[in-house]
């Protein structure tokens, strides 16, 4: 501190000494807006569930960041992401569903611990809505790239204003499954114009207040958890190799601070685990791989495999695929049969 202070002092002086007039910097700053804090707060996690933490090395998704999880179908991304949202209940964490694909499961969801009540029709009995400490979306009002940046735009302007008091992560599920305005009224599904409004909407405008909620002073912190479509581009020569390409563009990626890719580049990287008795076979379990590809907040990146269920992920050892078999095996008798089947894994 005192040397600092010294250096600040022998600048001035030397300004002073060639100007013949005293200099004030912090004077300066002031009269240039420069003088607003330059701290960032303490980095927070909304956590990953353990298997997961333990196969990457890190905690989970950083509060006031933006998070890729990418790779091809049946990977593990919609797991991860309905861990996520859970998680972010338990800590007052208001999530937002932003569902472009409209393959959302509200069961699968709540089995892997999001928490939400059944709205029923008292005259039939009939499960009509969901309500609870969530936000939801979707291609029911969300027709396109800029309507779902407005969504996000609005919510953030609500918070600003004191009518959302709460931290939101919003968990879009998934980029690329949307298009931008031109696309819909040219009626041709145009990478490039997508890509673009991405660019425009995301990477100009919503990335930059999402990161800036992580600053000193602002009272909430926002976080953005973006499911990303990818496609994979071929090798640029017979010694390259191919590329996993993010849909709708990198504008996200670019200002994410972590990147998470769920099986290989080329194909989905997984394999099932199944039971199998008398020619009848259930599918309960999936081994994938699963990498840290890009991290800006720890610097780790890493590489592993794990298993997803249908009641989230467990850790990829042979003691803990058995251990989950018996406690669910009660559940496939009705198919199997009682009594002891083999496990065989599909690749």
């Amino acid at each position: 501190m005192a040397r600092t202070k010294n250096i600040n002092e022998e600048a001035s002086s030397a300004i002073k000494t060639s100007t013949g007039r005293p200099f004030d910097l912090d004077a300066f700053k002031k009269s240039k807006f420069l003088s607003s804090t330059a701290k960032f707060k303490d980095q927070e996690w909304i956590p990953f569930s353990k298997p997961l933490q333990d196969a990457l090395g890190i905690p989970g998704v950083p509060m006031g960041g933006i998070t890729i999880l990418r790779g091809h179908t049946n990977t593990g991304k919609s797991t991860t992401l309905h861990e996520l949202a859970g998680n972010a209940q338990r800590m007052g964490v208001l999530p937002v569903y932003i569902i472009t694909e409209m393959k959302h499961s509200w069961s699968f969801a709540r089995k892997l611990g999001f928490q939400m009540e059944d709205v029923v029709d008292e005259s039939t009995g009939e499960v009509i809505d969901y309500k609870g400490f969530f936000l939801y979306a979707d291609r029911t009002s969300l027709n396109s790239i800029a309507d779902m940046a407005s969504f996000i735009a609005d919510l953030l302007d609500e918070q600003h204003r004191g009518k959302l008091p709460f931290n939101l992560c919003f968990f879009i599920d998934s980029v690329g499954a949307i298009p931008c305005k031109m696309s819909i009224e040219q009626k041709s599904n145009n990478p490039q114009w997508n890509a673009g409004a991405y660019s425009q909407q995301f990477g100009n405008f919503i990335n930059q207040r999402i990161v800036m909620s992580r600053k000193e002073g602002q009272p909430y912190t926002n976080t953005l958890v973006v499911v990303n479509k990818v496609w994979v581009s071929p090798a640029e020569s017979k010694f390259a190799q191919p590329k996993m390409r993010n849909k709708g563009g990198d504008s996200i990626a670019y200002d994410s601070s972590l990147m998470i890719t769920f099986g290989n580049v080329t194909n989905s990287g997984i394999s099932k685990i199944k039971a199998i008795k008398n020619g009848k076979e259930v599918e309960f379990a999936t081994r994938t791989k699963v990498s840290c590809d890009k991290n800006h907040v720890t610097g780790i990146t890493t590489k592993s495999t794990i298993v997803m269920t249908v009641d989230g992920f467990i850790e990829d050892d042979p003691k803990v695929i058995d251990k989950y078999k018996k406690e669910h095996s009660k559940e496939w008798v009705d198919l199997l049969g009682e009594g002891d089947f083999d496990v065989i894994e599909d690749t």
